[in-house]
């Protein structure tokens, strides 16, 4: 019976449980370790993607025979000219943009109660039981703006140690870029032959793993958002750059990002024009095709392979457990974990061939 399937998947399972109970039982045991990571994940994280955008840059440097440290520093150079030409060029008129489409919120939200109190009182065909909630929801528009209000603002307050933890991004990518590959030799030298070249066979899986991840998310955001961008001024849609720049973010969210990211140009379209509205979900739906086709296939491929079951699943968990860094985060995690569970489980099967 102990070579069942059945009977071992049983005990796994109980010794599954078990061990999330005792770890539930000894939290307070790992609270100063979450602590730890949480106050060092901005920098890791923000460094982490800098390291794999910046890499192939800087393998390419080194191609041409240039010094690594110099490498680093032609590519610092890089981003700061970057982040001038953001700051000198593009902030300015998304600021404005942004700035316009805040004074306007509220004018907005009035059109809106009056647009729902006059199809309420020519509708007669609406059950009475949603009547009690139209009117509720008009009632209370003003304190639900209060509600979003007091939520920025709490926002904008975490966002203060944010830019405090942004500041040490740079010292950690100095140093991955500088020492990155110099990391699995190290680990390697306390391990035995077989287990060395597991480890390097799973350090370069896990690698290549958050490297498509990373890089061909970053280039599917931004090719959306430009051509968002085009499509937006093509049709004249207000507040295009805010908007477009705003669905840039939000494609980074695996799957359920580009519907984020088309409400806030439906609802700015709808109350300029709703004929606009038509153009709008005509545009995101061919912005979508054109990366679901081209874009995705060629720059991601199938190196994570994920059932869109799967990241509808783990996006809901990782978003009402952890918010938006949950969000972002919860994908390739998972592909982490996978392919470190893939590659234990093959070694397995070709240990077991073998013997």
């Amino acid at each position: 019976m102990v070579q069942k399937r059945w009977f071992q998947f049983i005990v796994a399972a109980i010794l599954i449980s078990l061990l999330i109970m005792l770890l539930h039982e000894i939290q307070f045991f790992f609270e100063p370790i979450v602590t730890y990571i949480g106050a060092i994940a901005v920098p890791l994280i923000g460094g982490g993607i800098l390291f794999y955008l910046s890499r192939p840059v800087l393998h390419a440097l080194e191609g041409y025979k240039v010094p690594r440290i110099l490498g680093i520093l032609i590519i610092f150079i890089l981003y700061i000219l970057l982040g001038f030409i953001i700051v000198q060029f593009i902030a300015p008129i998304a600021q404005q943009q942004f700035t316009r489409l805040a004074n306007n919120l509220p004018s907005m939200i009035d059109m809106l109660g009056e647009t729902i109190t006059y199809w309420q009182q020519n509708q007669e065909l609406i059950p009475s039981q949603f009547n009690g909630t139209i009117e509720n929801v008009i009632q209370n528009l003003q304190s639900y703006l209060q509600d979003a209000s007091m939520i920025i603002i709490n926002v904008l307050s975490q966002l203060i140690g944010f830019v405090f933890a942004l500041v040490l991004i740079p010292f950690f990518l100095f140093f991955m870029l500088k020492d990155g590959d110099k990391l699995v030799p190290f680990i390697k030298q306390f391990l035995n032959k077989k287990a060395a070249r597991s480890f390097e066979k799973l350090a370069g899986s896990i690698d290549h793993t958050l490297q498509s991840f990373i890089l061909g998310q970053l280039t599917v955001s931004v090719v959306v958002g430009l051509l968002l961008l085009v499509g937006y001024l093509i049709i004249g849609l207000p507040y295009s750059l805010t908007l477009s720049l705003f669905a840039m973010l939000m494609n980074v969210i695996p799957f359920v990002g580009p519907f984020l990211a088309a409400i806030p140009a439906i609802l700015v379209a709808f109350f300029q024009d709703p004929i606009l509205v038509i153009w709008v979900a005509l545009i995101s739906i061919i912005a979508q095709q054109i990366e679901g086709n081209f874009v995705s296939p060629n720059v991601m491929g199938k190196a994570l392979s994920i059932h869109p079951l799967t990241i509808i699943t783990l996006i809901l968990a990782a978003g009402g457990l952890a918010g938006f860094i949950g969000l972002l985060f919860a994908i390739p995690a998972y592909a982490v974990i996978k392919t470190t569970v893939s590659h234990f489980y093959n070694q397995w099967l070709e240990s077991k061939q073998q013997t």
